[in-house]
């Protein structure tokens, strides 16, 4: 379980504007060594091969059907839900309180699935968010289903559009044959275990906000599994 935990540092990114579907979750663990590859189609894979197989060919046949602006329209919406939420517990942190927010990356804090570009534009509705719990002490942590092979990569994408990479978890080689929501839900105990108070949790899939160990969690669109 690689992890990172790193002093901050103050970017900005860009924007992509079209989806292309993505090869094959599988694939990216694999062939993990081809790390900008794998960066670009990240493993957040299936609990079983077959389960995998079949959510892929569905992805591909529905992929045209994820419009960007409307992806960016949905994001807005749960963000616009996050906000009011994150002021108020931020403004009510009791003394000496380590409060964090744990986020996922692919399709969450990064535009994945929309378009091909290394580093991968930041998903401007998340950062936003980010930006405003970072810039008032909250320590802001990634879980993620990518291998770890693509730590250093992965890190120096998120610094380098705008994110405070406090912790940053992903999977080293025996996680990958564990159940990714049990992985993620690990994780957050071991920030718990570091003293701090979960207060949001951020993901676009149900194994990024299952398992407890968060105050809140707010889920962003991925259209029946067709975003990673």
């Amino acid at each position: 379980m690689p992890v990172t935990v790193r002093t901050r540092t103050d970017v900005k990114g860009p924007q992509m504007t079209r989806r292309r579907p993505w090869a094959s979750r599988t694939a990216a663990t694999a062939v993990a060594a081809a790390a900008l590859v794998a960066i670009a189609a990240p493993a957040e894979a299936a609990t079983s091969t077959a389960t995998a197989t079949a959510s892929t060919a569905a992805t591909t046949s529905a992929a045209a059907d994820v419009d960007y602006d409307t992806w960016q329209k949905d994001c807005q919406a749960v963000m616009d839900q996050a906000l009011p939420y994150l002021k108020q517990r931020i403004a009510q942190a009791e003394p000496g309180e380590k409060q964090a927010i744990v986020f996922d990356i692919d399709n969450t804090t990064l535009e994945t699935d929309f378009g091909f570009s290394y580093p991968q534009p930041a998903n401007k509705p998340v950062l936003e968010v980010a930006e405003y719990a970072q810039q008032r002490g909250v320590d802001i942590f990634f879980v993620t289903a990518r291998p770890g092979i693509i730590h250093a990569p992965t890190e120096y994408n998120l610094e380098k559009v705008g994110y405070e990479v406090d912790g940053l978890y992903l999977r080293g080689f025996f996680d990958l044959f564990k159940d990714v929501a049990a992985y993620k839900t690990a994780q957050r105990v071991n920030i718990e275990s570091k003293g701090y108070t979960i207060i949001a949790n951020i993901g676009n899939n149900t194994t990024d906000l299952s398992g407890g160990h968060a105050e809140k969690t707010y889920k962003l669109p991925d259209y029946d599994g067709q975003l990673s």
